[in-house]
């Protein structure tokens, strides 16, 4: 039977599980709500980027992410810059991106992501 792993668990949530080889991770939000959307953005990918290393994995081994925004209309072009220049060409993942209302006023995405992990 293959372990099942549970990161940086507290009573609500695991920020990661990883079994079988693959790391299904919480979703990821900015720490500094007074940046912009690309600043926003680049925090959670630098976390993400983190998280992944933590898990052995990086940012080519990601299988699928869900990009929740607060507004699609105003940041989805930005949002698309910071994602495409944070890629490999050829490396992006399966995605879908949708628009949704957070509690906290000022946070303008969360990111949800599926790994594989390293062999």
């Amino acid at each position: 039977m293959n372990a099942i792993t549970r990161i940086e668990s507290n009573p609500k949530l695991s920020r990661a599980v990883v079994h079988n080889g693959v790391a299904w991770f919480s979703g990821i939000v900015a720490t500094d709500w007074s940046e912009d959307i690309a600043g926003q953005t680049r925090q959670v990918l630098a976390r993400l980027d983190e998280l992944l290393e933590g898990v052995g994995s990086n940012r080519s081994r990601i299988l699928s992410a869900q990009i929740w925004m607060k507004d699609m209309v105003a940041d989805f072009d930005r949002i698309n810059e910071v994602w495409s220049q944070w890629f490999t060409p050829g490396e992006t993942p399966a995605r879908a991106t949708s628009q949704v209302t957070f509690d906290e006023a000022d946070i303008r995405l969360e990111l949800i992501v599926v790994a594989a992990v390293k062999a």
